[in-house]
C-alpha cells in the first residue's frame, strides 16, 4: 500500500507512512518513510521518522498479528547519507542500490532548482 492511511483501533495521528508492505506469509509488515531533507538535518529526521510511527508500529503489530517495522529512508538533498545508511536498506525486502537511491535525490533537487530559477525569467 502506498499514500493510503491504515484504520486502527486506537486513535493515532501519524497513520499514513509513504509505503506499506505486508507480507502475510511471513508474517512481517514494513512501514517505509522516505524523506529528502537538508543534507544538515539527516540526523534529526531519521529519528523523528522513527518516533512518528512508533505507536502505529505497535498497533500494527497488535492488530495484524504480525512483526512491525519502521524503515526510515533519509538521503540528503545533495545525496548525503547517514552512517549506517546500508542497514536500513537490507531491512526491506527488496534490493535497493544506495547509488541509485544518491542519484533519485540529486535529480530530484536539481529538477526542483531548474522549476524555481526559470520562473524569473
Amino acid at each position: 500500500m502506498y499514500d493510503e492511511a491504515v484504520i486502527t483501533d486506537r486513535t493515532i495521528g501519524a497513520n499514513r507512512p509513504d509505503i506499506i508492505i505486508n507480507n502475510k506469509r511471513e508474517k512481517r509488515c514494513t512501514l517505509i518513510d522516505v524523506s529528502v531533507p537538508a543534507d544538515a538535518n539527516i540526523a534529526a529526521r531519521e529519528i523523528e521518522k522513527r518516533c512518528k510511527y512508533k505507536d502505529l508500529e505497535i498497533e500494527i503489530a497488535r492488530m495484524w498479528n504480525t512483526k512491525t517495522k519502521v524503515v526510515p529512508v533519509v538521503v540528503g538533498a545533495l545525496g548525503t547519507l547517514k552512517i549506517g545508511f546500508e542497514k536500513y536498506l537490507e531491512e526491506l525486502p527488496c534490493r535497493v542500490n544506495v547509488e541509485q537511491v544518491q542519484k533519485i535525490a540529486l535529480l530530484g533537487t536539481a529538477h526542483i532548482l531548474r522549476k524555481v530559477l526559470s520562473i524569473g525569467q
